[in-house]
């Protein structure tokens, strides 16, 4: 009896050493998301800044403004294609990391890591120089024969897609590498044992196990590219323009609260909403994968 009595004390203290930070984080969290949510329904005054009030007109400007729609738009398609192409590029490195028993894996990391060191202010600097017309990549290019003169690469959608994607890199490769490094890498042997292929043996055996980091890794970036704001600022210009930039010109530049309110809860609302049905829908494949 004194087990599960001495079980039950220590779940009671692990609860409740962890119930205030509980409570701070959920406040730091909720309560400027319900007071945005009490915002959007009042009334823009120029005067006041807005006016008490309970209207749907902020979100039917929204909705019906071909401007905020294709900033909405936008900022989808640039989320998608980051994370898309974070994925694709973060997959064999953290299959790496987690594979390889190399002495120098610990140096790896670290310099997978040390970026994220770097505000991403000084790394869209970096990204500044490199694409500019007189950039390293230009410069590049025209060495190469590729092309003869500089082209414009600052200021341009793929300038804010490739910003964003060396942001948040980082952070699906770790998150994939935190699963695949549970992985027990004898069933890729047992599976190619049985005559599975290379292609085969990823798809319904690597890719499975790792559908959770997959899952999450998704989840983090997708929701990271929705709310970037100085990458696109910076390398964007006004070549592009993103949700998190366009709320917040909204409230500090034209002080209308309750409009840019109502754009960052349709921003949060989406964001979310995508993110979690991504991430079901990645799991309910691969557990059928897994099953048949």
């Amino acid at each position: 009896m004194s087990q599960p009595v001495a079980a039950s004390g220590s779940s009671r203290l692990g609860v409740s050493l962890a119930f205030p930070a509980s409570i701070v984080v959920l406040l730091i969290i909720m309560v400027p998301i319900l007071l945005m949510f009490r915002y959007s329904f009042n009334e823009f005054d120029p005067r006041t800044m807005m006016k008490e009030g309970f209207t749907l007109q902020n979100y039917i400007n929204f909705f019906t403004d071909a401007y905020y729609r294709k900033v909405f738009t936008d900022t989808l398609t640039v989320a998608a294609i980051c994370t898309g192409l974070s994925l694709l590029m973060g997959f064999p490195v953290a299959y790496f990391l987690a594979k390889t028993q190399t002495r120098f894996k610990s140096i790896l990391i670290i310099l997978l890591v040390f970026p994220l060191m770097v505000g991403n202010v000084v790394r869209a600097a970096g990204w500044m120089v490199v694409l500019g017309n007189a950039g390293a990549a230009n410069a590049l290019m025209i060495w190469l024969g590729i092309i003869d003169q500089p082209i414009k690469l600052l200021y341009t959608p793929l300038a804010v897609v490739i910003g964003t994607t060396a942001v948040v890199l980082p952070f699906m490769i770790l998150t994939l590498q935190s699963v695949l490094e549970g992985m027990d890498f004898a069933v890729e042997e047992a599976a190619r044992n049985l005559g599975a292929n290379q292609f085969t043996t990823f798809w319904r055996v690597v890719l499975p196990i790792a559908a959770p980091g997959v899952a999450a890794g998704t989840m983090l970036v997708f929701i990271l590219c929705m709310n970037a704001y100085a990458t696109p600022v910076l390398l964007g210009g006004s070549g592009i323009t993103m949700m998190a930039p366009s709320l917040y010109g909204q409230i500090a530049k034209a002080s209308n609260w309750p409009f840019g309110s109502s754009m960052a809860l349709i921003l949060v609302v989406a964001t979310m909403a995508i993110a979690l049905t991504s991430s079901w829908l990645i799991h309910r494949r691969y557990v059928r994968t897994m099953t048949s």
